[in-house]
């Protein structure tokens, strides 16, 4: 896959690169937080085995996912693996790890 350039068109790809087969019966909201020049609010809700995405808050996401645009293009591109992004305290997450755990598996990364 093409190496994403900006955060709108990393959000515009996840429901093409989403794999409803490997989500499996996940029923999540995950609100991202992008930090940082070129950030900004995103809703990525997985339900029936369909992805959508929105720009804004989410009321009650199962996952908040804060992190810097920067980081996250690079998580996305594949260059910054996301569980050493995590340890290092430059990715954070809170609500349901297990469902945040998941996201690698069900949207293929370039």
């Amino acid at each position: 896959m093409e190496k994403v350039t900006s955060i709108q068109e990393a959000f515009a790809a996840m429901p093409a690169r989403f794999s409803p087969e490997k989500a499996g019966d996940l029923q999540a909201v995950f609100q991202f937080d992008l930090t940082g020049e070129g950030g900004g609010q995103y809703v990525v809700t997985i339900t029936n085995g369909t992805c959508t995405v929105s720009e804004g808050v989410a009321p009650n996401p199962t996952t908040t996912i804060t992190v810097s645009a920067a980081d996250y293009l690079a998580i996305v591109n594949g260059e910054l693996q996301a569980m050493p992004a995590f340890m290092q305290g430059r990715l954070k997450i809170r609500g349901d790890l297990s469902a945040a755990l998941k996201m690698q598996q069900i949207f293929a990364l370039s």
